[in-house]
């Protein structure tokens, strides 16, 4: 559960400090005090996106930490990523004026996918966005799935392995193609091995050819520097590098036997001599070598263009060995194609009617469980205030194997849809179609009451449940809350005095103004504080000290009403 959560520089907020308890906490407050930005600081804390908006006009940087006590789903997540373990996970989502936000767990670095992942485990919320994907009718057979999901936990995920497979064999069979555009792939196929077999290529040809290249094109400056560089080694007049270095041998011959040191630089020199003498014949043998052909350049220049041209078409050399070894693989199996395909056919038969078989089995769970899942509704629904309501959830029949074929996707050929009748005489219609926003508040509450038992995660946060309903059905939801926050923590956002008298705790969030600045403040209220609270929401206080009465009244009750729940 969240044991602390801090807020810092998000719209109204300065700084806000709130320590839940870990039973029913309540926030109140007059309208636009900021109730909604504590949630939005939640959101954020679990993944939501972050808009600079949200920074608190003039700051340059936020911040919203949550401390939660782990779970064991919590840590086999957190394992996952690498994260260690313990007894306790910080989360804290740092954001600045540049739009950029930084995502700490447990001190270390995290992406938003981890973050969304790890909190999916320790928190549900339950608001506007949620309230708009019961909207959408894709989000019915998800919901019911999620009832029934222990009796289809084992068929569905049979279900989606085999689908995957027929996905992969589909897959083939279009690889295969048609026996026209199969001959036209062959034919290209073939041209394309042949082209890479024909050019008869090597890795360092493109460097070898450049090389050729530019020895051809620097022809006469290379006669004249080989030229050069014999005449001054070998051939001037005045003295070449070979005489004198042959004559300063000579004189250092003739004291060599003196000192070691003349010793040693007659053989240094001697050694200098044998590679001079070395380099000359070296220079001599290109020089000799010299064949230059204009034809040639014209030759190199063609097959330097035919091995630009083939790299461009099936990349560097490792890579047109790559594709050669890919193209000779496919090719075989196209001209092998008659025998795979019917190979393919008859997998896929079989995958079809094995889907079909499984797709049966859910189906069938699904009605059974859409029949007690509309009775759980209803019943929840009746004591919600909706006494004369009717709930259903309307499957499809059961297609033959041949419309299956045609239908079916990853939930097999199920698709659901929630009917709705609010009150008596009508006929049922589309929940979608007809429900207000006070009955979509209870409808939602509903469904969390029936999921309640199995339900793991720890915390659950209502936003503003109370839309659209007073009165009996007020005490009666307030009522449910405090039943469910019995195994959860839960964290509501409620203008109803019969919700925030079953307040195990209760903060009252204000909107102040000084220093020509305004901030969103927090204050946890004692038991007198609640009665007060309570007043105000009832919209007596103030008017007479019957409301006061009337506040510790149904606080007292509420607290007689918690302690009977088992």
């Amino acid at each position: 559960m969240l044991t602390r959560l801090v807020v810092e520089n998000l719209a109204l907020i300065e700084k806000l400090e709130l320590e839940p308890c870990g039973q029913l906490n309540i926030l109140s407050g007059e309208t636009g005090a900021g109730k909604s930005i504590i949630v939005d600081g939640i959101m954020l804390l679990l993944g939501a996106r972050y808009d600079k908006t949200l920074l608190r006009y003039g700051a340059e940087s936020g911040l919203v930490e949550g401390v939660f006590d782990s779970t064991e789903r919590a840590c086999e997540v957190m394992r996952e990523f690498g994260f260690d373990e313990d007894d306790c996970i910080i989360i804290s989502r740092k954001f600045h004026s540049d739009g950029k936000n930084e995502i700490r767990i447990n001190g270390r670095a995290a992406t938003i996918g981890m973050l969304k992942q790890i909190t999916a485990t320790l928190v549900d919320i339950y608001g506007q966005n949620e309230y708009q994907s019961l909207m959408r009718t894709s989000e019915h057979l998800r919901i019911l799935d999620y009832f029934v999901r222990n009796e289809i936990k084992e068929d569905k995920a049979e279900y989606l392995k085999t689908y995957a497979e027929y996905k992969e064999t589909v897959s083939a069979l279009n690889g295969i193609g048609n026996a026209s555009e199969r001959e036209r792939e062959i034919d290209l196929l073939r041209f394309q091995l042949a082209e890479i077999a024909d050019a008869n290529t090597f890795e360092t040809e493109e460097d070898e050819l450049i090389e050729r290249r530019n020895i051809i094109t620097s022809a006469e400056k290379i006669y004249a520097a080989l030229g050069k560089a014999t005449e001054v080694l070998t051939e001037r007049e005045d003295g070449s590098a070979s005489e004198l270095l042959s004559e300063a041998q000579r004189e250092l011959s003739s004291i060599s036997h003196l000192k070691s040191a003349y010793s040693e630089l007659y053989e240094r020199l001697q050694s200098v001599a044998i590679e001079l003498e070395d380099v000359c014949d070296g220079i001599a043998d290109e020089f000799g070598s010299m064949n230059f052909d204009m034809n040639e350049l014209d030759e190199l220049e063609k097959r330097l263009s035919f091995v630009r041209a083939l790299k461009r078409k099936y990349g560097a050399y490792a890579d047109m060995l790559a594709f050669k070894k890919k193209a000779q693989t496919r090719l075989d199996y196209l001209e092998n194609a008659d025998e795979h395909y019917e190979t393919l056919c008859a997998k896929r038969k079989t995958l079809l009617k094995k889907l079909y078989g499984l797709a049966e089995n859910l189906h069938v769970k699904r009605e059974k469980g859409a029949a007690e899942f509309s009775n759980n509704i209803k019943a929840e629904l009746h004591e919600l205030g909706m006494e004369n309501s009717d709930f259903k959830v309307a499957l499809p029949v059961f297609p033959s194997l041949e419309e299956f074929e045609n239908i079916f996707g990853t939930n097999g050929a199920d698709t659901a849809e929630f009917y709705l009748s609010p009150n008596a005489g009508q006929p049922l219609k589309s929940l979608i179609k007809i429900i207000s926003g006070g009955e979509m508040s209870r409808f939602m509450l509903a469904l969390k009451v029936i999921s309640n038992e199995s339900d793991t995660v720890p915390t659950m946060i209502f936003d503003e449940i109370d839309a659209g309903i007073s009165g009996i059905t007020g005490r009666v939801v307030a009522k449910k809350l405090a039943a469910i926050s019995r195994k959860h923590q839960i964290l509501c956002v409620s203008h109803l005095a019969q919700i925030a008298a079953m307040a195990d705790a209760h903060f009252y969030i204000s909107k102040q103004s000084y220093n020509n600045k305004t901030v969103t403040t927090v204050v946890p209220l004692d038991n007198r504080g609640m009665i007060d609270e309570i007043s105000r929401l009832s919209g007596g206080k103030g008017i007479s000290e019957q409301s006061d009465t009337n506040a510790s009244t149904m606080k007292k009750w509420s607290d007689e009403f918690k302690a009977t729940i088992k």
